[in-house]
């Protein structure tokens, strides 16, 4: 019978798969940050609008698609856990993105002219909710992007995070079940469920 989950694994076969699994999302965020701080945006004459928009409906159908991955995951757990540690930060560069060619495109969009690092600072703060209030949007067009972020990082945080947790039990249930064992139900919380 194959192992359903992976505390049933030998300890380095399962210190392997950790270890890849954390080495392909460590590569993963790095060449995603390379990407942003190196293309060119001021290139771009797109408005932060649409890159929002365009990148949100991008983000859905990579989020869906991921999801498959996981239902089909040999280890479903740590197949979430790298769609989380990869698309969050996608999320966010998406919108340091965003602000970074408003505050190109309008000196008044922002309180302060912003750099790609400003950008991505002020994106996290606000996903983070933290607000400190250093860096503002000061003209309707900023405010409205940031608000459509404010929204979006509750999607982010409860929406994806249910689903991907839920992918994750509904594989390990259909495994369970598959494998000749009575279908207990919904399983209660378990940090083992996680792997």
């Amino acid at each position: 019978m194959a192992a359903h989950r992976l505390s049933e694994v030998s300890g380095s076969a399962r210190r392997w798969l950790i270890l890849r699994s954390l080495v392909r999302s460590v590569l993963s965020v790095t060449g995603m940050l390379l990407l942003y701080f190196l293309i060119p945006l001021e290139r771009f004459d797109l408005t932060a609008g649409l890159v929002v928009t365009a990148g949100l409906v991008g983000l859905a159908v990579l989020f869906s698609w991921q999801l498959t991955k996981v239902v089909r995951a040999p280890f479903p757990g740590l197949r979430a856990l790298e769609m989380l540690t990869t698309g969050v930060p996608l999320f966010l560069l998406l919108f340091a993105a965003a602000y970074e060619m408003m505050g190109m495109a309008d000196d008044g969009a922002f309180n302060e002219a912003l750099s790609r690092a400003d950008a991505l600072y002020f994106t996290v703060t606000v996903f983070a909710t933290v607000g400190f209030g250093d860096i503002v949007p000061v003209d309707a067009t900023a405010r409205g992007v940031v608000t459509v972020q404010m929204i979006a990082d509750l999607i982010v945080i409860g929406a994806l995070v249910r689903a991907v947790f839920g992918a994750v039990q509904g594989a390990l249930r259909k495994r369970t079940t598959e494998g000749g064992a009575p279908d207990p139900g919904p399983p209660a919380p378990d940090p083992d469920q996680l792997s």
